[in-house]
């Protein structure tokens, strides 16, 4: 009988296999869960046979091996002898040099006793998905088994065949590195049960290719993987994986659950808006417990907030639980403090501009304060907090922009303050949309800009749905005199313009 790790025929029959995904599910029963631990079980090595040991072959010497390297392959009655010549050629063409050569024959005895077409088809096989070269020189040089080992023609059929040879050549690097072959039992049923779950068929090469495959698919049994897809469906299920397939190397029982437990627990025990959470950004499930119960007591204890409001901020920004605790967080919310918020203005100005927790001091907060303290807002009072909201929502390039542009209208840097004061977010819109708005008023309406003074929330509203519409309405009634303020504030259901007795329409026959 023939070892199981001495011979191997050619790993890819030329019999035709089905390249569409839809063969995942004809996959049989999964392996028990132990199955990749012993492999044995489901891999049985067969024995080497037992034969006289041959005489010394001459060319080992001159190969630098001892003599009890060269091994004797009993193949059916007929006793075969490797040529390790031949070998020492073969993985010589691969790129592997005559010191390491000696050195894999002689952990691997096993390369010595395959035969030539079968180390050719592998090595083939390997460079058909994209490991080839340096790459996989150096993969046989640090696993030489990948020649041998039985485990490796089912995994390299599937990726070749099933995948169409379209997962990563670096994650298969990093797979083969990392991993004893014995763990690669089982893994085309793994895939085929992520898309029975509802990975997509079109994506699952996708998600194979952003995870870690040693940690999310070899590590782990099919029943851990369908056990943590069971119980993420109560939060968005198989979405979230397709998001952030990352989510499959973490561990269910001490890494997911707690994390999701805790949220939940913010929530006030409100599992359908952990799900909205977790649908915002799964990439929040990366992050410890620790690490996020660090940021939430944070703003609990010294921001002053309620749990309520603190998960209805994550809501807003989940992507707080990325920013620095000391360098961004705490600094910001004394900032806050100091300018005289209470812990429920400080809830309103967060949800309001939340980016104000995660953006750069240096390049970007920094500006911005320059810039308000310039045109005369004191430096930690209410003003300057309220003006800091509106500038966190836009670039500091705008910033500078709007300031350009009012002073260009003739406004003075007080005026800038009076009107952002009594309307903060014409800090924040669009300099070229201001512009336009401005030469509307002041070209097509006849009004003068310092109006903007007593009533600067004309500049929020839309110019042609809002502004355009109903001054041409108007005009048409009540002539070029009429309150700006009363023109746009009035409800949509109340602005419901009726033409007066005395007005004759000149276009009826």
């Amino acid at each position: 009988m023939v070892s199981a790790y001495a011979l191997f025929t050619h790993p890819f029959p030329t019999s035709s296999s089905s390249s569409s995904v839809d063969s995942l599910f004809s996959y049989p029963p999964p392996p028990p869960s132990n199955a990749t631990f012993r492999s044995h079980e489901w891999f049985p090595l067969l024995k080497l046979a037992k034969t006289p040991r041959p005489e010394p072959n001459p060319l080992l010497p001159q190969l630098g091996l001892r003599p009890n390297a060269q091994f004797l392959l009993q193949c059916s009655s007929n006793p075969v002898t490797a040529d390790i010549g031949t070998v020492f050629s073969l993985l010589q063409a691969v790129g592997i040099d005559e010191k390491e050569t000696k050195v894999l024959l002689e952990k691997n005895p096993a390369l010595a006793l395959t035969s030539l077409d079968s180390l050719r088809a592998r090595i083939e096989c390997f460079n058909s998905v994209g490991l080839d070269g340096l790459v996989l020189s150096n993969l046989i040089t640090k696993c030489p088994n990948l020649l041998t080992a039985e485990e490796i023609d089912p995994f390299l059929s599937f990726v070749r065949h099933d995948m169409e040879a379209k997962l990563e050549p670096g994650q298969l690097r990093r797979l083969f590195r990392a991993a004893d072959v014995r763990f690669l039992v089982g893994f085309e049923y793994k895939v085929g049960l992520l898309v029975r779950r509802g990975v997509p068929e079109e994506k699952i090469v996708d998600v194979l290719n952003k995870v870690n495959l040693y940690k999310a698919l070899c590590l782990k049994s099919a029943e851990e993987i369908d056990r943590t897809i069971t119980f993420l469906n109560r939060f968005g299920g198989i979405d979230l994986i397709v998001r952030r397939p990352s989510l499959l190397n973490y561990d269910l029982e001490t890494q997911l659950a707690p994390r999701v437990e805790f949220l939940t627990e913010v929530s006030g025990g409100d599992e359908n808006a952990t799900g909205v959470l977790l649908g915002k950004l799964p990439a929040i499930l990366s992050y410890t417990v620790d690490h996020t119960k660090g940021h939430v007591e944070l703003l609990r204890s010294f921001a002053g907030l309620s749990d309520e409001q603190i998960f209805k901020f994550l809501l807003v920004f989940p992507n707080v639980v990325s920013a620095s605790r000391e360098r961004k967080m705490r600094p910001r919310i004394k900032f806050l403090k100091e300018c005289g918020l209470s812990s429920n203005d400080i809830y309103k100005f967060l949800i309001k501009a939340p980016l104000f927790l995660g953006l750069s001091f240096e390049d970007n907060i920094a500006y911005k304060l320059v810039f308000l303290v310039k045109i005369g807002y004191r430096y930690r009072t209410r003003d300057m907090a309220a003006a800091m909201g509106s500038a966190t929502r836009t670039s500091s390039d705008n910033l500078q922009r709007v300031i350009e542009l009012f002073l260009s209208y003739g406004f003075s840097c007080a005026d800038i303050v009076v009107m952002s004061r009594r309307h903060p977010q014409i800090l924040q819109y669009s300099h070229s949309a201001l512009e336009k708005k401005m030469e509307y008023l002041i070209n097509d309406m006849g009004r003068e800009i310092e109006e903007l003074l007593a009533f600067p929330a004309f500049l929020g509203y839309k110019l042609d749905d809002r502004i355009k519409a109903r001054y041409e309405v108007k005009r048409k009634i009540l002539g070029e005199g009429m309150s700006l303020n009363k023109l746009l504030t009035v409800s949509s259901e109340s602005f419901k313009p009726k033409t007066p007795a005395y007005v004759i329409d000149l276009n009826v026959e």
